[in-house]
């Protein structure tokens, strides 16, 4: 990268980091997810868009920035719709524990019933569901991956999330 360039993007970040930052943990309410999304944000305008003028950097980045935070979003709600379909999962930040000899003999039970209800949908929305919810897929990934549209990705794993809360008997979620 032209040493010009790098002073410009030096100068471009230290002016929008703070109101970026702000924005991400306002939305996201997490200190370290914030800082996390702000410096991918920096890293893809890097890699992605160095060449651009430097005008269109501020809207490019806050533009990957968003699609960062709504990223985020839709891994929370997974999570929280995971938390609701398998309950005795730990989170990541919560104390870790291990599970009585009864608590295990649940836990696989119950994994066994998610996976039976999983077995009775349509093979493409267990294979989307799989890949967006279980491999973290993005949509673009999942409909890459399966050769089919973004918006198919989008049906299919709403009919998959919808019909496994109803075989699990969850239909308020």
């Amino acid at each position: 990268m032209d040493p010009q360039i790098r002073q410009q993007m030096d100068t471009f970040f230290r002016g929008s980091e703070h109101k970026a930052y702000l924005m991400a943990m306002t939305l996201t309410h997490n200190h370290h997810d914030a800082l996390e999304l702000v410096q991918d944000s920096m890293l893809k305008l890097v890699q992605k868009y160095y060449n651009r003028e430097p005008e269109e950097w501020g809207p490019l980045f806050y533009r990957i920035l968003q699609n960062g935070i709504r990223d985020w979003f839709r891994k929370q709600k997974f999570r929280q719709i995971l938390h609701g379909l398998m309950p005795w999962q730990v989170d990541s930040e919560s104390e870790k524990t291990e599970p009585s000899a009864e608590t295990r003999v649940l836990i696989d039970d119950e994994i066994v019933r998610v996976f039976k209800a999983l077995q009775q949908l349509p093979l493409r929305q267990q294979q989307t569901f799989l890949m967006r919810a279980w491999q973290e897929f993005s949509t673009r990934e999942t409909a890459f991956a399966l050769s089919i549209s973004e918006n198919s990705v989008k049906t299919h794993y709403a009919r998959a999330t919808h019909q496994l809360r109803q075989l699990l008997g969850d239909e308020d979620g």
